[in-house]
């Protein structure tokens, strides 16, 4: 009886582990941060605010008046904070709209547009930058197609919208690993090509952040990955002539 109950036993345990491995590789396989994740649209649990921030774009969306549209990552999202300034002289009294989210790749990005935060806008122009955070976890290509896929969703959402795509920015933390720097740099060569001379413009404004050494310093982005109030006023003077073009 004891050798059969602790075939019981060890057959449950087994079971168990094996519903806790696949729960546990469903995000990677769905949109978390395994194989292909970065092409799959995704939620985000952390941080706790992300689905309200959503949800409050979705809620702005909703009332349009977006001439000029943002969407990003903390890069984006920091023009409410460090580039705020900035943002005030030259983008508020354009009636622009800042969609980043902090810590966001581009299956969330995906899946922020898939539900809901082009809904009721017509920008004359969507400011696009996003990937550096897929950039230590996916190859370069399926960033590029991503990217590519965003795209595509914002068209189909916003036919009369124009885009003008942003290359990744430079980056140099410390911890931030040489193949890291290549993919980002794979990265912009191949979106590079997505400028197709009508609805979308790639911009490299990249090397306006870099010294003479070729590293950003950090009187330009103090964690030497996003930028200061400095860093921000570097990017408006860089993409404000192609801006102001694309908006006419």
């Amino acid at each position: 009886m004891k050798t059969i109950r602790s075939l019981f036993i060890f057959a449950a345990l087994l079971c168990a582990a094996n519903l806790f491995a696949q729960t546990n590789s469903a995000p990677a396989a769905k949109g978390g941060y395994g194989p292909g994740s970065a092409l799959i649209p995704w939620t985000r649990t952390t941080p706790t605010n992300w689905m309200s921030r959503h949800e409050g774009f979705v809620e702005q969306a909703k009332k349009g008046g977006v001439d000029i549209l943002f969407m990003g990552d903390s890069i984006t999202d920091n023009w409410r904070s460090k580039g705020v300034n900035v943002w005030n002289k030259y983008y508020a009294p354009q009636h622009a709209a800042n969609f980043g989210i902090g810590g966001d790749r581009t299956q969330h990005v995906l899946w922020r547009i898939e539900n809901g935060e082009l809904d009721g806008i017509k920008p004359k122009v969507t400011v696009l930058m996003i990937g550096t955070n897929n950039s230590n976890n996916d190859p370069a290509a399926d960033i590029a197609k991503a990217i590519k896929m965003i795209i595509d969703d914002i068209h189909a959402k916003l036919p009369d919208t124009k885009i003008l795509l942003l290359a990744i920015f430079p980056r140099n933390k410390p911890a931030d690993k040489p193949a890291q720097l290549e993919t980002i740099k794979q990265v912009n060569d191949i979106i590079a090509k997505y400028d197709d001379g009508k609805t979308v413009k790639f911009l490299d404004i990249g090397p306006k952040f870099l010294g003479e050494d070729g590293k950003v310093h950090e009187d330009v982005m103090a964690d030497f990955l996003h930028p200061t109030e400095k860093g921000y006023q570097i990017w408006a003077d860089a993409m404000n002539p192609t801006l102001d073009e694309m908006m006419k």
